[in-house]
């Protein structure tokens, strides 16, 4: 079978996405040596990896989202005579009607609308909403199989759209393996890090909910006079400078600090390290950050909300991410447990995660792969 795989949003840059893709192609090289693939990468990546004889690459030098996508896809296809295609996100080109399987990762752009979400003028974002909604239906509706990260996001999709149950396949995703490269000293100085800290990694978008963190940190340093610094680890963007003024307006460079992208190196050492890892987001598709905590061996604290209670079950200290003193509550909570329940929760958070692989994920996309072709 000729499988084509629109890779484009390979890499950590792409965050969640990007991490995605990149396991599903890792894994399927070692669970597949029969079945030939095709990955269209943008030009950095193209001459960068190299991959098994089963897999070829094939350049795509254009922009997700964006109207040429839309052109250059089809002809990429056409060229190449799949058996199947793969497309790890929901841009989909609208015009294509061959045989092909998405992944929807979450249903954020369906439940979030409003003007403070974004960065563009209204004409463009209505105009963009409107395009986003055309090729989203367009690619459910003709897709032969939907991926999804958990039955939360299952649930949501059956809602949005009248499809067969059997349709949608929950295959969860993995945690990894973040080894420390630096030591502790190294990575807690070059951070200006001090303990007790929190850590928040990820996305600074409004639905991650930072702005009520801080909130909360800063009830915890000058309401409760809790000493704790917290890190914002968050690609620089529109939203991370909000984010920096918000904190330079409060006073508060000393106990908040806000870094960029963090290597994977130094994460693990941070997460390693810190009183727990903060998860305040309000919407999630399966909630990535949280299981490589638990992986590292950090507490983690998180939202109560329906994905994250079904993915991290009872290895969370939840709080009601709406209400930012129920926050401060939960990381006054963290800083106060005993040695021996920190230890406990660690361990048996270490165990659960096992149960969560990439592996796993890439034998049962492959199994999908291989029923859609039945279907064919």
């Amino acid at each position: 079978m000729r499988i084509l795989i629109d890779a484009r949003m390979y890499g950590l840059e792409n965050t969640g996405i990007g991490k995605y893709i990149m396991e599903l192609i890792t894994n399927l090289q070692k669970v597949d040596q029969q079945n030939n693939y095709y990955l269209i990468l943008r030009e950095k990546y193209y001459k960068e990896l190299v991959f098994t004889k089963n897999f070829e690459k094939i350049k795509g030098e254009f922009r997700q989202y964006s109207f040429l996508e839309q052109i250059r896809l089809p002809k990429i296809i056409k060229q190449t005579k799949p058996d199947l295609i793969h497309f790890p996100h929901f841009n989909v080109p609208v015009m294509y009607k061959g045989s092909y399987l998405v992944t929807i990762h979450d249903l954020l752009m369906h439940k979030q609308k409003g003007f403070e979400a974004t960065t563009l003028n209204p004409m463009a974002y209505l105009t963009k909403r409107l395009a986003y909604r055309l090729v989203f239906d367009t690619g459910i509706k003709r897709a032969k199989k939907i991926i999804v990260p958990s039955q939360t996001i299952k649930k949501e999709l059956l809602g949005y759209y009248q499809i067969p149950t059997d349709k949608v396949i929950v295959t969860y995703e993995g945690a990894s393996e973040l080894a420390g490269k630096m030591s502790e000293v190294e990575v807690l100085e070059k951070y200006k890090l001090t303990k007790p800290y929190f850590i928040y990694t990820g996305n600074a978008y409004p639905h991650k909910n930072i702005y009520r963190l801080i909130e909360a940190i800063l009830a915890l340093n000058k309401d409760r006079h809790r000493q704790a610094q917290l890190i914002i680890g968050s690609a620089r963007s529109f939203f991370v400078q909000k984010l920096a003024k918000l904190v330079k307006a409060n006073k508060a460079q000393a106990y908040i600090k806000i870094s960029g992208f963090i290597p994977e190196g130094e994460l693990g050492v941070l997460y390693q390290n810190a009183t727990a890892f903060v998860f305040p987001t309000l919407s999630e598709g399966f909630g990535l950050p949280g299981l490589d905590a638990m992986q590292a061996g950090t507490l983690v604290l998180a939202s109560e909300i329906p994905v994250l209670k079904e993915v991290y079950k009872e290895h969370a200290i939840y709080f009601n991410p709406y209400d930012y003193s129920s926050i401060t509550e939960t990381l006054e909570q963290a800083l106060d447990i005993s040695k021996e329940e920190r230890e406990a929760r660690i361990s048996n958070a270490k165990d659960f995660v096992k149960r969560y692989s990439w592996h796993k994920m890439a034998q049962e996309t492959l199994s999908i792969y291989e029923n859609c072709a039945r279907l064919r």
